[in-house]
């Protein structure tokens, strides 16, 4: 018998689509605390301003907010410090490679609990430039009014 794999998603960042072109993507563990997890899988957690950097071969993530967990007294962790990812070294050789040669940046697109472990989806991107984010708000606004007229078109 196969387990089904059931995916909870705690956050979403919703500006990386907007302000990045996203080229490929990786799943990641993090390495938490315990009032970290505990915190994350109430869904306190914010990726707004989170980006991942690559110092001494390892990946670590910067500026993610994991709220201070209600019942963690004194054991409470900090809510914006840097954290360990884990990869595989292959796919992070493969991120050095295109980070610092090529101008790509690590951005955070989700986190989510997957068997009972808390994963980070990675995305490798590169930054959009103000013409290209007009360019897309375009298309989505042409988008949804064509879809408005079939539905009216539709209902008449």
């Amino acid at each position: 018998m196969s387990e089904a794999k059931t995916t909870k998603v705690l956050a979403r960042n919703k500006k990386a689509r907007h302000d990045f072109f996203i080229e490929e993507v990786y799943e990641a563990g993090i390495e938490l605390t315990g009032t970290e997890v505990k915190s994350a899988k109430n869904g306190r957690i914010n990726l707004k301003d989170g980006f991942a950097r690559i110092q001494n071969g390892e990946v670590y993530l910067h500026n993610v907010h994991i709220s201070p967990y209600e019942e963690g007294n004194r054991y409470n962790h900090e809510p914006t410090r840097t954290r360990k990812l884990l990869l595989h070294k292959k796919e992070i050789k493969k991120l050095i490679g295109y980070t610092q040669t090529r101008g790509y940046t690590l951005v955070p697109l989700s986190v989510y609990v997957t068997r009972g472990l808390i994963k980070l989806e990675l995305a490798l991107a590169k930054g959009k430039q103000k013409h290209d984010k007009r360019e897309a708000i375009k298309r989505k606004t042409m988008e949804r009014e064509a879809e408005k007229a079939l539905k009216e078109k539709n209902i008449r």
